[in-house]
């Protein structure tokens, strides 16, 4: 049924673009009427801090029509059945489900998938008046207008990349991406709004830390993309339940594994390169080392959690910490508790959190230079 459907038709692509200006709208007046005697600066400063927000909410929204197999609810792009709402696709939806009820194509999940690109619009649009907004007043703000403008490039290209997700069916290396692509636009959105608060406040000025310390705060944020590509790895090829169990996994320490045909990246959903079915100690290996890499990234974060706070940067040390712990709580949840939908959508939450985090943290610092520290020196001699 669903082979029979064109994979895109731009048809609907005005009617969804229309929509997600409506729900921008909301926002956006929203901001206005709170704002409407502050200046353009400080304006988009709140609508940077609201766009964060809601590209949080939708990383979130995204988890959930992953973890509910709501992906190819619509099984074309950018519309449901050629239509911008799956009230007009009724018939074509009815028919899939009747046929294969347990399937991809359901009435639920055509919904889910849709109210996905539909806030992924919105939030799309918010971006642009940004970008446009940041360029016409840009010798007035404190952001440099490349920042919003990349944004908006990189938020296309997550467009791209979930019209991908439908038309390649879910194959595992482009969900990975789109799920990275999202926590990037997160910490692109962080960039700015760090910016407009230090230019706003002076107590929101960079603080000075050791180049140990940046080292260590870039060595630490690199570490957790990695972990999160393996994060992602694990949930788009449905590898949580291979190990059912903690600190063992299948009864012992080292399982039966194949990390040849695990990360073997460009292949379908659930198959090998050659066509083949996924063996399980392929999808055992791909767990594995999502855990083996959480051994050495958790006490990498409370660490550094610990030498941020030391250094001043205590906010930003209590939430590394909060957020590492939460990841630690999630994940066994979903180990030996068979993967609950809730605590699967947390743990996703939790790792965009940790990229916030570790952005703000990176953004609101800076290393010391020789002659920064010199300074300090002579001030603490003349002290």
């Amino acid at each position: 049924m669903t082979d029979a459907v064109a994979l895109y038709d731009l048809s609907p692509a005005l009617r969804l673009m229309l929509l997600g200006l409506v729900l921008a709208l909301g926002p956006l007046a929203w901001i206005w009427l709170r704002n409407r005697r502050a200046s353009v600066a400080q304006r988009l400063a709140a609508l940077t801090l609201l766009t964060l927000f809601l590209t949080f909410d939708l990383v979130l929204f995204g988890a959930f029509t992953r973890l509910t197999d709501s992906g190819l609810g619509c099984p074309d792009w950018p519309g449901c059945y050629g239509n911008a709402s799956p009230r007009g696709a009724h018939a074509e939806i009815s028919q899939a489900q009747a046929a294969l009820p347990s399937g991809p194509v359901t009435h639920t999940k055509a919904w889910i998938e849709m109210i996905h690109r539909y806030l992924a619009t919105g939030v799309g649009v918010l971006i642009l008046v940004l970008a446009a907004a940041s360029w016409m007043r840009r010798r007035e703000l404190p952001v440099h207008p490349g920042w919003p403008l990349a944004t908006l490039v990189w938020v296309c290209l997550q467009g791209a990349f979930g019209a991908l997700t439908v038309t390649l069916k879910l194959q595992p290396a482009i969900v990975t991406l789109h799920l990275l692509g999202g926590l990037v636009l997160l910490a692109l959105l962080c960039r700015q709004a760090v910016a407009y608060a230090q230019a706003h406040s002076a107590r929101h000025a960079p603080h000075t830390i050791s180049p140990a310390l940046r080292l260590a705060l870039a060595l630490g944020f690199a570490l957790l993309w990695v972990q999160v590509a393996l994060g992602g790895w694990v949930s788009t090829n449905y590898a949580v339940l291979a190990c059912s169990e903690f600190p063992t996994c299948q009864g012992g320490w080292w399982p039966p594994m194949d990390f040849r045909q695990g990360f073997e990246i460009w292949r379908d959903l659930g198959k090998t390169g050659d066509g083949e079915n996924i063996t399980f100690a392929a999808l055992t290996a791909i767990h594995y080392a999502h855990r083996l890499a959480a051994y050495l990234l958790l006490p990498v974060l409370l660490a550094l959690a610990w030498a941020l706070a030391r250094a001043g940067l205590a906010r930003q040390g209590r939430w590394l910490a909060v957020l590492a712990l939460w990841q630690l709580v999630t994940g066994l949840s979903n180990v030996v508790l068979g993967w609950p939908l809730a605590a699967a959508v947390g743990h996703t939450g939790g790792a965009a959190a940790l990229v916030v985090v570790c952005t703000w943290a990176w953004c609101a610092s800076r290393s010391a230079s020789p002659v920064r520290r010199a300074r300090g020196q002579a001030r603490e001699v003349r002290a």
